[in-house]
């Protein structure tokens, strides 16, 4: 799950849509914090009770134990495992790079069969790469002009830049931050409709906007079909993908040699 833009709810909807497929898998769910960041993520979404965190799990596997895994992650309400971000900033811990995790996300399938990543917005190398080796690309968006026009762009840029069947696959969810949308939102959430493979509308909700630990269970219930129907969209194309459980996780694919170029990274991205 990544953005074209910081700030959208990217952190919020992972938990929630991690939250409400542990509820509904009989494997077990992992969620993962790739930001990058050493503040915020799924740190404030799940409630924090052991000291482990994705750093953990990255060097638990790096040491040939990923048995380990199991200690690094904190629990959610309805039982999801959440790695979440390592808040220092040090030469001996750091929240991990794409590059420094792909041995974890390689570790993950045989312990789990789901899992949704908290990734860097779009403008990053290691961004483009776990799209391509995703199941299921997930764009996240605000519900105004601007953030769903970048979605229109980072769609344009996968389509100019070889990775139509990418851009094929991609669901977009759309989080409104009030009850009514402007109509020049309206009219490129229409556009996008027509750019993207699904897009799911996720409607204000004041437990979204919380910075608090989520429990899906206690969203409103247009908001709980709503992330119902984003789950339904990943899981399908999780099917389609062919990987084997056909759950969403399995082998980092290949990428290939040309990567269209991501936007300029902003300053506080590297």
């Amino acid at each position: 799950m990544t953005s074209a833009d910081g700030g959208v709810g990217r952190s919020t909807l992972v938990a929630a849509l991690g939250g409400l497929l542990a509820l509904a898998s009989p494997a077990p769910v992992v969620a993962a914090d790739l930001t990058g960041r050493a503040w915020g993520g799924l740190t404030h979404r799940v409630a924090v009770s052991r000291p482990g965190t994705v750093w953990d799990a990255v060097a638990a596997v790096a040491a040939g134990h990923p048995e380990l895994l199991a200690t690094c992650t904190q629990t959610g309400p309805t039982g999801l495992h959440v790695l979440i971000g390592e808040p220092q900033m040090s030469q001996d811990r750091h929240p991990p790079s794409y590059l420094e995790a792909r041995p974890l996300l390689a570790a993950l399938p045989s312990r789990y069969g789901l899992g949704v990543l908290d990734l860097r917005p779009v403008d990053n190398g290691g961004t483009w790469r776990a799209l391509v080796s995703s199941a299921c690309p997930v764009l996240v968006g605000r519900a105004g002009a601007d953030s769903l026009q970048h979605l229109l762009t980072v769609l344009a840029w996968m389509r100019g830049g070889g990775l139509a069947s990418v851009a094929d696959r991609c669901v977009v969810a759309v989080m409104s931050t009030s009850p009514v949308a402007s109509r020049e939102a309206l009219a490129v959430l229409r556009q996008l409709e027509q750019a993207a493979g699904h897009v799911v509308r996720i409607g204000h909700d004041p437990v979204l906007a919380r910075p608090a630990p989520l429990d899906v269970r206690g969203l409103r219930k247009a908001t709980r079909i709503a992330v119902t129907d984003l789950a339904a969209a990943v899981l399908r194309r999780c099917a389609m993908s062919g990987r084997e459980p056909a759950t969403g996780l399995g082998p980092v694919t290949p990428v290939p040699p040309h990567l269209p170029p991501p936007p300029a990274p902003r300053r506080d991205e590297d």
